[in-house]
């Protein structure tokens, strides 16, 4: 009996020991769980921030890149709108053209025909007329010979012409007329250029180059000037300024003439210094640009308060054309 109780009593104390040291693994597993868990919780935090405040840079960088494509979008919207209405433009152009060139076609197949039927005359003649017209065509023609007191020796010619209201409801049908005089005295040249005073082009294909000289372009300059409109600010300075800045030069005989009826600029010396310092003069001591001008007494006769703008355009054409060669033209009416 007293073996059997022994044994029961080891038993009991081992199995005690056992459970003892299980539940101290558990408290010690527990222990070091609870000690590490909050390092990681704060880690997890600020990871967690880090991700919002990285995911809220990326939401403002493309808020700003949407912003800034929209805009690009706008801006190709206007630039579209402006192509298109410079092609709208550019066509009605095309069109005008195609009926100008038509124009001049039927006066260059008149003046071919014209031509023909001289010849035939000619062939008609008896040998006492031959004999005459060849003396007449034997005698010199000076090609410097002046025109109207305008010399007329220039290899190149250029137009600057006031396009403003008053000279377009007042001396339109003059310009025309007066145009037309001059550059039949130039018989042929080797080139033409038309600008209004402000430097702009009647032909913007031509800008900075010369027109080449021909009948037929010559037909569609006087068709183009009757109904040329370009805003105008009544002061030829800049485009007497373009014109001599653009094709000077000391070996080329040029002559600039200018209509007008208006100087609104603000000095007269500052326009002639410009012209003086840009149409030097060559080893002949002679200017290359010739400058005549011409006067139209608009003001004057339709505006009778503005005379001392039209006594300041005609003083400032006169020195123009005195230092560079030129002849100063006062009309005395519009007709």
């Amino acid at each position: 009996m007293r073996m059997r109780r022994r044994e029961a009593e080891t038993f009991s104390l081992s199995f005690l020991d056992v459970i003892a040291c299980g539940f101290g693994a558990v408290i010690l597993l527990l222990i070091i769980t609870l000690a590490f868990e909050p390092i990681s919780a704060q880690e997890e935090v600020e990871q967690i921030k880090q991700r919002a405040a990285d995911s809220k840079a990326i939401r403002e960088d493309l808020i700003k890149e949407r912003q800034t494509l929209q805009k690009e979008l706008e801006d190709k919207r206007r630039q579209l709108a402006q192509s298109q209405a410079q092609l709208a433009e550019l066509g009605a152009e095309l069109q005008q053209a195609d009926r100008q060139f038509g124009s001049a076609k039927a006066t260059a197949d008149a003046g071919i025909k014209a031509e023909e039927r001289l010849k035939a005359v000619q062939q008609s003649l008896s040998e006492e007329m031959r004999r005459l017209l060849a003396q007449r065509n034997d005698k010199p023609i000076a090609t410097d010979a002046p025109i109207g007191g305008i010399p007329v020796d220039s290899e190149y010619v250029i137009f600057i012409i006031d396009t403003s209201g008053s000279m377009k409801q007042g001396a339109w049908s003059l310009v025309v007329s007066k145009m037309r005089e001059i550059l039949d005295s130039y018989p042929k040249v080797q080139g033409v250029q038309i600008m209004n005073d402000q430097g702009q082009y009647m032909f913007p294909t031509y800008a900075g180059q010369w027109i080449p000289d021909s009948p037929q372009r010559r037909a569609v300059i006087m068709e183009q000037l009757r109904t040329w409109n370009s805003y105008s600010a009544s002061n030829p300075a800049p485009g007497i300024a373009q014109a001599i800045t653009t094709f000077y030069r000391p070996d080329r005989p040029t002559s600039i003439f200018v209509f007008g009826d208006d100087f609104n600029g603000r000095s007269i010396d500052d326009v002639v210094s410009i012209v003086a310092k840009t149409n030097r003069r060559g080893n002949a001591g002679q200017s290359p640009i010739r400058i005549h001008t011409f006067g139209f007494p608009v003001l004057p006769i339709y505006t009778k308060n503005q005379v001392g703008n039209f006594t300041r355009f005609a003083h400032l054409m006169r020195i123009l054309a005195e230092q560079n060669a030129g002849s100063f033209v006062g009309l005395n009416s519009v007709k």
